[in-house]
């Protein structure tokens, strides 16, 4: 099953079924590009916990090693944004990169999961675009400026349940149509289970809490105008544009 979060066309926010391209709910059906409504993250996180250097070759290519536990950072809710948003990246940057990435919403409150578990608390998978300012990422530690700005974690459009995603389902991203990444869920470092035990040995997830899985090779820059594409299989895709101030 597969859900989508929206603005119905009187204002209320509704979780409809989403299936064959439409999205049902009560009596009503609307096309996801239908304007009427207004598509909205497919949950409202309290945070978005994310992995770096899940992907090996993902490291190789931003010459760093992998690391020997899993590497957490944290998103802001304020940096959430939606299926069709256009994302004002930070002004004066010379380089703002896309991420694609498999991204877990979690269903209960939790903390010290064992691995064997994990999954229980999971509700969902979505798509991710873990947007990042190089030009500050490369100047501190904690990645407040690099990675948390103002819509730099775009979600969406859908909540796929567990079952609607493959082990091995594939993880890409394409920048005005051409791909630029094309990896898999069964090539992350750190698991799915092993990334929840280890996140909720320190702290606890809510409901709505995205793990944001890593990327795969391939990130690059981003121009202003450019329509950017995160496609998850078993998910959907996720779009939207960015605008360079």
């Amino acid at each position: 099953m597969k859900y989508v979060r929206f603005r119905d066309p009187a204002g209320a926010v509704r979780r409809g079924e989403f299936e064959n391209g439409d999205v049902r709910f009560g009596n009503e059906s609307y096309s996801l590009e239908d304007e009427a409504i207004d598509v909205l993250p497919p949950c409202e996180p309290s945070k978005i916990v994310c992995i770096g250097r899940n992907y090996a070759d993902h490291a190789d290519e931003m010459d760093s090693d992998v690391p020997d536990r899993p590497l957490l950072f944290l998103k802001p809710p304020n940096a959430v944004a939606a299926h069709g948003d256009t994302v004002t990246a930070p002004a004066g940057k010379e380089r703002i990169d896309y991420e694609a990435e498999l991204g877990v919403v979690i269903g209960t409150q939790c903390r010290h999961v064992p691995e064997a578990e994990a999954m229980d608390v999971v509700e969902g998978f979505t798509c991710v675009n873990d947007l990042s300012n190089r030009d500050d990422q490369r100047q501190e530690q904690n990645w407040v400026r690099g990675k948390a700005f103002d819509g730099a974690a775009p979600i969406g459009p859908v909540l796929a349940t567990p079952a609607e995603v493959p082990a091995d389902a594939s993880v890409r991203s394409r920048v005005n149509g051409d791909r630029r990444q094309d990896g898999s869920r069964n090539q992350l470092i750190f698991s799915i289970p092993e990334l929840i035990a280890e996140i909720t040995t320190y702290l606890t997830l809510e409901p709505g809490d995205v793990i944001a899985t890593g990327t795969p090779e391939g990130v690059g820059p981003l121009s202003d105008g450019d329509r950017v594409e995160i496609e998850v299989e078993g998910v959907g895709t996720l779009e939207h544009t960015v605008r360079m101030p």
